[in-house]
């Protein structure tokens, strides 16, 4: 995958180094780096180049930024195998709230087959769906996680789909794919008028303490003292909210859309 800084990297998402590559310590690195790197499109809406594995490891250590799911999830991927696990690429495409048609591009996802013994575990921290633990690959009956209740589905082509709280998110390939075979669908989702990153919407998500902050272009979603707030921001309280819940400090602010009429942030 790429060589990286253990240290560095478990310093960036605030764990301790495991004392071997078993279950419990990538569940463990898992839920760490989902309440640590945020979802985050900012690079696409700014028309900065977007790099997998070997950048996409700079930009989330070095940076302390976030990324798309190939960023997030290359990015891991190199950490986890520098600390000794067997890690596979799987691309698959995102199901719009589970109906048909599949709205998700080709390989418009990518999440992670780790061996671990001789069994395979899924994992992804690039997907708000996503569990915070890793999935039995073998297994079809319901897996509880923190995150809601997960079924992996057999397709009829040879797919699997991924079921999260009853709504099938993902539908993802079986067969290992190298990095390289993901780089046409990021040149489309950096380069196309169809993607939905580069269109002018602007997405960030984090697990947070208190629930999961989320932002969609202007409206903040965040959690208070158990009270879910949504607010519209104002040019002025954008990068400052950014930087508060997301842990993201903008150089400059991407292109926002208007603000609502009567709106106040």
């Amino acid at each position: 995958m790429t060589s990286v800084n253990v240290d560095a990297y478990l310093e960036r998402i605030g764990a301790e180094r495991p004392a071997k590559a078993d279950l419990a310590a990538l569940a463990y690195l898992q839920e760490r780096h989902l309440k640590s790197v945020p979802f985050e499109t900012f690079d696409f809406n700014l028309d900065v180049p977007i790099r997998i594995g070997e950048g996409a490891v700079e930009k989330i250590v070095d940076r302390r930024r976030g990324g798309g799911c190939y960023e997030l999830n290359t990015s891991f991927a190199a950490l986890l195998t520098a600390l000794g696990y067997r890690v596979s690429l799987l691309a698959g495409r995102s199901l719009h709230n589970g109906k048909e048609p599949l709205v998700g591009a080709f390989f418009g996802h990518m999440m992670l087959r780790v061996e671990i013994d001789g069994e395979c575990w899924l994992v992804d921290v690039g997907f708000r769906w996503a569990s915070w633990r890793p999935l039995r690959f073998a297994e079809r009956s319901p897996q509880k996680d923190e995150n809601g209740e997960y079924r992996i589905v057999d397709t009829p082509d040879g797919d699997v789909e991924i079921v999260h709280d009853g709504v099938h998110r993902v539908r993802l390939e079986t067969r290992v794919r190298e990095i390289g075979d993901f780089v046409p669908t990021m040149w489309w989702f950096c380069t196309s008028a169809d993607s939905p990153v580069t269109g002018g919407t602007i997405w960030a998500s984090l697990v947070r303490p208190e629930g999961r902050a989320s932002l969609l272009d202007r409206t903040l979603t965040r959690y208070e003292n158990g009270r879910r707030i949504k607010e519209v921001l104002d040019d002025e309280a954008f990068p400052a909210a950014v930087k508060r819940w997301f842990g993201i400090e903008l150089d400059q602010l991407p292109a926002l859309p208007p603000m609502p009429a009567g709106a106040a942030s």
